[in-house]
């Protein structure tokens, strides 16, 4: 996987808490928003206090996308639990999926979704 050459930013899709009104969004307030898009190479799990997405085809799961810089991918790695020394010993790995802006990242969930409720098309949090 090569990295953007765009002067050390890259894109990323959120789908969670790092989305605009939600509780980790402060986290990115301060990247670029480029805008929405529905990716259907990814489904979400609810996993209580967050979702969980993994590869696979779906309806379309919303997401937004930024251009974020080294800092600002440091802090979302930390948030979730990504390990750049030793990907598969966090609780998420990094993909890039295409977006309609480009090739962006998506974190993806390596816990167990046994018993998780599956989102196959939306948002989280579901809408009651």
């Amino acid at each position: 996987m090569s990295e953007n050459s765009n002067e050390g930013r890259d894109l990323v899709a959120v789908y969670g808490t790092l989305k605009r009104g939600n509780s980790n969004h402060g986290l990115i307030s301060d990247a670029r928003f480029l805008g929405r898009d529905r990716l259907k190479s990814i489904r979400l799990y609810d996993l209580g206090p967050w979702p969980g997405a993994v590869a696979g085809t779906s309806s379309g799961i919303d997401v937004e996308v930024y251009e974020v810089n080294e800092q600002q991918m440091e802090r979302m790695d930390e948030i979730e639990d990504y390990r750049p020394g030793s990907p598969e010993s966090g609780l998420f790995i990094r993909r890039r999926f295409s977006s309609r802006y480009g090739d962006a990242w998506v974190y993806l969930y390596q816990g167990s979704t046994l018993g998780r409720r599956p989102i196959m098309r939306g948002s989280w949090p579901l809408q009651q």
